[in-house]
């Protein structure tokens, strides 16, 4: 009787069943953890951009050569921007929890976020203080940093850099 229960179709069928699962669960355990994704939207354009590859210290913060490094990276990801446009920076809510901020050519938020989007004026972005003449001028094109804040008053957990582009 148990001979009937299992034939030899469905008992290859089920050990290929398992062996499939087995192998799935394998292969999930040697992907990396993606890393939070950071977003600036101008208009109804969007870029989307993950921390670039050692960027990012998953709970920790990054030693300040790593950081420096990361500083000096070329952002993946360009938005065209024109004069007057508002700039939304959005953040993945693990980044808002630790809490963030943005620098472009100067610091631009007074004081760090714990929200997941805020707003900013294109012009303020791409505005350049020259320090010899306390004159203003807008740049072409400004790198934005985000940055999620770590411990303590220098800790950096991870950035996030994206090139904008003034619309002629």
């Amino acid at each position: 009787m148990t001979a009937a229960l299992f034939s030899r179709g469905k008992g290859r069928r089920a050990a290929t069943a398992a062996c499939a699962v087995s192998l799935g669960l394998i292969a999930l355990s040697a992907c990396d953890k993606p890393t939070p994704l950071a977003t600036v939207t101008v208009g109804t354009t969007t870029v989307t951009a993950e921390a670039p590859n050692g960027c990012y210290g998953d709970g920790k913060d990054l030693s300040s050569a790593k950081f420096k490094k990361c500083l000096s990276a070329k952002p993946d990801k360009t938005i065209k921007v024109s004069a007057g446009d508002k700039v939304r920076i959005g953040v993945d809510p693990e980044i808002a929890k630790s809490s963030w901020g943005l620098i472009a050519n100067n610091p631009v938020m007074a004081e760090a976020s714990k929200e997941t989007y805020r707003s900013f004026d294109s012009d303020t972005l791409f505005a350049q203080q020259n320090p010899q003449t306390g004159q203003t001028s807008l740049q072409k094109s400004v790198t934005i940093t985000v940055a999620e804040l770590g411990k303590g008053s220098q800790g950096i957990k991870g950035i996030w850099r994206f090139k904008l582009e003034r619309d002629s």
